[in-house]
């Protein structure tokens, strides 16, 4: 269920949950939401009883900067203490947090919850979400998770975009594996080829995939813009294409090795 990361000079390695990032709750929630998750989800570890307050208290001191101080802190959508870069939202810091809280605020009343505004709110909100159970013991009070986090979707009404985009990510996250296979082949077994006839059976013979997960490899490779399937110099369509079909693979490796997005946690 988790991923662990150890934390120096803690007493406990923080575990991550494996659902969280394919989940897109990080996209909907405010930044608080991935540390109160990381949080939980090193409460949920086996040999743990208490609060989350007694865990924070024992790895930070009862003070943790990713989670804004302590449980008591006030729900942000920015990191206040880093510069604010206004190519990326002109509105500047006021303006951006106020139309986040009012997005959030409106998603949230509509689907009749409360809108939290400390992180102690949102643990709340986790377990009324069924994001994480807390059960009193004889031994104390324990945590855990299921093991497939519900999504935004499910509780909330997304926006369209939104719903888009989170689709989106968890279309990639699936196929991951399968586009990495397949660049791997292409780049280490053929040396980055401009472009190649070949079909989905060569293909999966050659990456150890099946046809299918090598169909789901190609239709991220051309959605994201990095390459293109032709029948003779005509756009083809990946998901009609028999597995025995010839077909023309054009890749633009120099937009593939373009940067992509790059996470930075701070803690």
């Amino acid at each position: 269920m988790t991923e662990n990361a150890s934390v120096p000079g803690s007493r406990r390695d923080m575990a991550m949950h494996n659902d969280w990032w394919p989940s897109g709750w990080d996209h909907v929630l405010p930044r608080q939401g991935f540390a109160l998750a990381m949080l939980i989800g090193t409460a949920s570890q086996p040999g743990f009883t208490g609060s989350l307050d007694d865990l924070l208290q024992e790895i930070f001191a009862g003070h943790w900067d990713m989670i804004g101080g302590n449980l008591d802190g006030a729900l942000t959508f920015s990191w206040p203490e880093t510069e604010w870069d206004h190519e990326e939202a002109p509105e500047g810091r006021e303006a951006y947090e106020a139309n986040r809280w009012k997005e959030f605020g409106a998603m949230l009343t509509a689907a009749g919850f409360e809108v939290p505004t400390t992180v102690r709110d949102l643990s709340e909100l986790y377990l009324t979400w069924g994001l994480a159970w807390r059960e009193e013991t004889a031994e104390g009070t324990r945590w855990s998770m299921p093991d497939a986090l519900p999504l935004p979707g499910d509780l909330l009404t997304l926006d369209a975009e939104l719903t888009k985009r989170l689709d989106r990510m968890r279309r990639t996250t699936e196929t991951g594996p399968f586009v990495n296979d397949l660049i791997k082949y292409l780049v280490d077994n053929l040396g980055e080829p401009q472009e190649i006839l070949t079909s989905l059976d060569r293909l999966a013979a050659a990456t150890g995939r099946d046809a299918d997960d090598v169909r789901l490899a190609l239709a991220e490779l051309v959605e994201s813009g990095d390459a293109q399937v032709q029948r003779g110099r005509e756009p083809a369509d990946v998901e009609r294409l028999e597995t025995h079909q010839r077909f023309r693979l054009v890749m633009d490796w120099d937009h593939f090795n373009e940067p992509r997005v790059q996470l930075i946690i701070r803690d």
